[in-house]
This record gives C-alpha cells, structure tokens and sequence, in this order.
C-alpha cells in the first residue's frame, strides 16, 4: 500500500542525511556494541559503512515505492557470508543491523515536524517490516556459510586423522601441527553399536561421542567416527578413566567396547591404532563383555590369533559347525565365562543341559576335547583365526 505524501516528504528530507547517519552509526553507535571497537578499523570504514549507506538508502527508495526492493538482499547476503567467514560472531553482526534500524528511527524523529506525527507512524511501520526482512536473510545466510565452513573443516580433519591412523601422513608434516600431536598419545579403538534411527540419529550419536570423549581427557580429541566404529588419538600421555566405556554406553544407549594402546610419539601411532583395532576385534571374538580393554587383558588371546602357516589348519578344524551359529556362539560365550556351564547358560539364556549337549556336538564333528587346556587353546585359537579370516581388508577393524 503506498505510503502518504507527508510520510514521502519526511523521509526525502532525511536523503541528505545518508552519509552523516552512516558515519554515526558505524563510528559511534555500533562501538558501544561488545567485540565491535576490535573490529579493523578499514572493516568498519569500508563495508560496514558501505553496507549501512546501503540499508539506509533501500529503506527511503521504498517510501517512494514499498514494492520496491522487497527481494534486493543481495548486498546483506554477501556482506553476511563475509563476516561469517571472517569469523564476526553472530550476535554482533545481528546487533548492528539493529541498532542501525533504531538510529534511523531516531533520525525520523528528529527530522519530523509537529503535526507529521502521523507521517511518522508509517515510516516506523515501513522500517520494522523491512528489517525483519533483511534481519532474516541476514541471519540465515551466515550460518549457513558458518555451516558450510564448518561442514569443510570437520572433513579436512577427518582426512588428517584418517591419514595419520593410516600412516599416510609422516610425523613432521606440516598439517598434523592442526592436530597438537608432538609427543606422546594414548590410541583407541571403538565400538560404538548402531543406532536405529538411520543416518540422521547415527550423526547425532558420533557428536555425542566425541562431546564424552573431550570431557574425559580435558582436551580435544583427534577422532575418526563412523558407522558404530571409532578410533581416535588422545594427545598426550595418559590413561582412560576406568568408567570412559560406561560414560560412551549411557551417551549412546548402546553398549560400548573401548581398546586402548599408548604410543610413544607420532611414529607409533599407525601401529597403536593397529593393535588397539585388533584388540577390539579380539575381545568380540572371544565373546568378551563390552568395556575397557587393553592388550595385557587378552594377550593370550591376541597371540593365538596371529595367522601363521599353521593357521589355515586350527581354522578348520570349526568348518564342521561353520553351518550352525548357535553353536559357534555358545562355544565363545563358553570360553569367555572360563568355561563355567551355568555362566555360559545364564549368558545365552538356556538351560545348562542345553549348554552340554551344544558343546559335546561342537566336540563330536570338530574332534576338540573341550575339557582339556589344549583342547580350550585351540578352540580360542580357531575362533580367532576364522574371525580374522573373515574381516574385511578395509575399515577400522582392517586386519594389519
């Protein structure tokens, strides 16, 4: 609806004052503002001036035509993604557009002759519409640039990290001083379960995780988070709090196995990650709990799973039960509960006369004496070998 003659004629005697408001705004008004007077001193002379001729200019054009302009945000879009990459925090950034909106009301004011009071009133109502426009677009072009920027930086340090697990990138490198690793870490693998709530939930689970594994060590932690697996690097020399895999597991809703392996500096990182990767993968083998593990806690275990010449063989000696999971299950649940029948029923849920009959089949078609240390050995070894047999060659559960 256009605006009255009185309300056009009030606001063409304020275009002469364009530059003058301008200059008091960005030279007195915003340095009340907290963060503003760091700003450089050609950020504020500059654009910022520019941008505030601009918005004062476009504000009095559509008082002459109050179509005009209504889609001309063009200027306070790239202005905002700008000063979003520049790093302006948002709030400043919102509060000058403000406060510049307030100023202008106060010049209005000012210019305003008795009996335009009515005049006045469309100008106030002209100017608050307008700014929630440019307030919005404002608003939601900088974090979408904040969200881009940052979208840019979490990829490039997930490359640094997957490079320096992988030992793609050299200690030395340039890149890794991103990461503060100099001296001493502590390695981790993770299991972190799968949530149901498809790809959005997972995000959402991997932020929660890296959030418990910050507060834990006081630091940031250089982590590789994926689908319900995880490594990551501690940068310093320490150990995990004993309830780090209770803390992850309340987080996630999820159970949660953590392996942990120190590394005497950058260079020995690759294998700590290596060996903490195999860890984890040794202690779901054997059936063990989820939890805190660390290589003295499966070290028999780790040993026998180590493919050598003779590997192939203990491997096989399960083909004859590869066909019945149940079995296979009971048999490392068995072992993992010390070979204690009732544990092992309790575990799984069955009646421990289940639990016999289950173990002498598994004895009867793979000739293992499951009641003799040697016979429990090579059943642990061939688990572990046929495990390792079947991980994928890719991953965080790579074989090394």
């Amino acid at each position: 609806m256009p605006l009255s003659a009185a309300a056009r004629a009030l606001a063409l005697r304020c275009e002469p004052r364009v530059n003058e408001l301008a200059r008091r705004m960005t030279r007195e008004s915003f340095e009340a503002l907290p963060g503003y007077a760091e700003l450089p001193d050609d950020l504020k002379d500059l654009e910022i001036a520019a941008t505030t001729r601009h918005g004062i200019r476009l504000f009095l054009r559509r008082v002459g035509d109050p179509d005009l302009a209504r889609a001309d945000l063009r200027l306070f879009r790239e202005r905002a993604a700008q000063r979003a990459e520049e790093g302006m925090p948002l709030h400043l950034l919102l509060r000058t557009h403000s406060l510049g909106a307030y100023v202008l009301w106060r010049a209005l004011r000012e210019t305003a002759r008795p009996g335009e009071e009515a005049a006045l009133v469309e100008l106030v109502d002209l100017l608050l519409e307008s700014h929630h426009r440019v307030v919005g677009a404002v608003a939601e072009t900088y974090v979408d640039e904040r969200t881009a920027l940052e979208a840019d930086a979490r990829a490039q340090r997930r490359s640094l990290v997957r490079g320096l697990l992988d030992g793609v990138l050299k200690p030395g490198h340039i890149l890794l001083d991103e990461l503060r690793l100099e001296g001493p870490a502590l390695v981790l693998a993770l299991d972190l379960g799968v949530s149901a709530e498809g790809p959005v939930g997972e995000r959402r689970r991997q932020r929660r995780a890296q959030t418990v594994l910050d507060h834990a060590f006081g630091t940031e932690v250089a982590a590789l988070l994926d689908t319900g697996l995880g490594r990551a690097v501690v940068p310093k020399e320490c150990e995990p709090p004993d309830d780090l895999a209770r803390r992850l597991s309340k987080a996630l809703g999820t159970p949660v196995r953590v392996a942990h392996v120190p590394a005497a500096g950058p260079a020995d990182i690759p294998e700590a990650a290596r060996t903490a990767t195999e860890i984890l993968r040794v202690t779901r083998a054997c059936g063990l709990p989820p939890g805190l593990h660390r290589l003295e806690d499966v070290l028999l275990e780790f040993h026998l799973s180590r493919p050598d010449p003779s590997s192939h063989k203990i491997a096989a000696l399960l083909d004859p039960v590869a066909d019945r999971p149940e079995l296979l299950e009971t048999l490392r649940t068995h072992l993992a509960h010390q070979q204690d029948r009732r544990a092992t029923a309790t575990a799984l849920g069955l009646h421990p006369n289940t639990v016999d009959n289950r173990l002498a089949k598994i004895g009867e078609q793979s000739g293992i004496d499951l009641s003799s240390p040697r016979g429990a050995a090579l059943a642990i070894a061939a688990l572990l070998l046929r495990d390792t047999h079947e991980t994928p060659s890719y991953g965080p559960y790579a074989r090394p």
